[in-house]
């Protein structure tokens, strides 16, 4: 039996599909309904229709590939927005407190970081993830 690697990448299952999925839909249906849309539609708005589907499927694939990045030196969680890195000392305990959908990070600055790779909607594998990371501060605050 082997065993996972414990720096490996922390990535959501469910969370990253339905937000691919989402984005591939709506390139489909808003690309399909600036191509083929009956009336008289202005080639311009045709086109902005498009970009505006472009647009919001780019934002929807960012949604998928939030992720955090364990290694020795510390942890680079990667959210929708920003990237933060952190020391292992930084961090005090990791939790999904009060039903929150991600695993939130207590820090020692009194901040609390929102782990948006590991998502509650995964389960099992989630707490286990979720067990992991713990278990890695755990290591490294000893």
């Amino acid at each position: 039996m082997t065993t996972k690697d414990p720096y490996a990448e922390f990535r959501p299952r469910r969370g990253a599909l339905v937000a691919r999925g989402a984005a591939l839909a709506t390139v489909a249906v808003l690309g399909g309904l600036a191509l083929l849309a009956p009336g008289d539609w202005a080639p311009a708005d045709r086109v902005l229709l498009f970009l505006f589907g472009l647009l919001a499927a780019a934002g929807l694939w960012r949604f998928g590939m939030v992720r955090a990045l364990a290694s020795a030196d510390g942890l680079l969680v990667i959210n929708l927005v920003h990237a933060r890195q952190l020391e292992w000392a930084e961090i005090l305990r990791v939790s999904f407190a009060d039903g929150t959908p991600w695993v939130l990070l207590e820090l020692a600055d009194t901040e609390e970081l929102a782990v948006m790779g590991i998502q509650r909607a995964d389960g099992a594998f989630a707490r286990a993830e979720a067990a992991r990371l713990a278990a890695l501060v755990q290591h490294h605050s000893s």
